[in-house]
């Protein structure tokens, strides 16, 4: 009897350790995909600037050196301060005073109730962004109703802002998450291109290969074309795949750079209870993608604020 006993515990064992293996997130992760080849990149980056930009330098700025930088910035910079002389103007605007800058991004940054993770990420940013000579200006949207989170609301608002300021470019920002390595330039490609596919919480694999979130850069031209984001998604969960139904529909191609060049830190937190949308807005014909997102946005602007080292973007959903 005791031998059996055993016998039963030994097998329950083993089927628990097998469930869990098979049911472990990243067991259908992807350690590599299908990515831009280094070398093919410069070819493939939307070359814009924004409407209203002008630059004094005479010399363009050149990108090799920074698509092939395989240096890594380390965490701790978000607990240090910006050095002197940064350079950065009001709202969060920065250029290269000593060459002419090829690309101009407005990096989108949802945000409610995280104000360390938000000083230490604008802090990292403009350290990381000021080394691949860009023109840019972070956006920082906040929802200060009492109503769930909305990200992809907050976006659309972020991205109808920037769209008016004349950028061209779109990087949609979690503000948890930091870019290890400068070789990912915060530049539109001529596909959308999902920028953190390498992430430290799911161990620098990619969960499933139609992830579409966390860091995002789309052209304004193409964020048009697909309506933005659903405004529906009341709460945590769905909408990033939702946005990529609308890539889908749209006929568009998503690309990635290489898996080490996609490298993010994501910034530990608590997260919210999920939404009650979750899942229902996957399926989408164009019609009805016309009809919820960018076109069909409202809102209470409550104050626009430029501060140092980001526009404020305050909002009643």
């Amino acid at each position: 009897m005791r031998h059996a006993y055993k016998k039963k515990v030994l097998y329950c064992g083993i089927i628990i350790i097998i469930l869990i293996i098979f049911l472990h997130p990243d067991m259908n992760g992807r350690s590599s995909y299908e990515y831009i080849e280094k070398d093919l990149i410069p070819d493939l980056l939307y070359e814009e600037t924004a409407a209203n930009f002008t630059s004094s330098a005479i010399l363009e700025c050149d990108y090799h050196d920074v698509l092939f930088d395989d240096t890594t910035l380390p965490f701790s910079l978000v607990d240090g301060d910006l050095i002197e002389g940064h350079r950065i103007r009001e709202g969060g605007e920065y250029s290269p005073s000593e060459c002419k800058p090829k690309y101009s991004t407005a990096i989108i940054v949802p945000y409610r109730d995280r104000a360390e993770e938000l000083r230490g990420f604008l802090v990292y940013m403009h350290m990381f962004l000021r080394r691949q000579s860009i023109h840019y200006r972070i956006f920082v949207v906040e929802q200060v109703d009492s109503r769930p989170f909305n990200r992809a609301k907050l976006l659309n608002i972020g991205a109808a802002a920037a769209i008016r300021g004349g950028y061209p470019c779109l990087v949609l920002h979690d503000v948890d998450l930091l870019p290890l390595r400068p070789a990912n330039l915060y530049a539109c490609t001529k596909c959308p291109r999902h920028m953190s596919a390498s992430i430290n919480k799911f161990r620098f694999v990619l969960p499933y290969l139609k992830l579409f979130g966390g860091a995002i850069a789309i052209t304004s031209n193409q964020y048009k074309t697909i309506n933005g984001m659903s405004n529906e998604y009341f709460g945590w969960g769905g909408e990033d795949d939702d946005f990529y139904a609308r890539i889908e529909v749209e006929e568009l191609k998503m690309c990635r750079f290489e898996p080490e060049t996609s490298k993010y830190h994501m910034v530990g937190h608590k997260m919210p209870g999920n939404g009650d949308k979750r899942k229902k807005f996957l399926k989408y014909e164009k019609n009805k993608i016309s009809n919820d997102g960018l076109s069909t946005l409202k809102f209470i602007e409550v104050a626009t604020v430029l501060h140092p080292l980001f526009t404020h973007i305050m909002v009643d959903l």
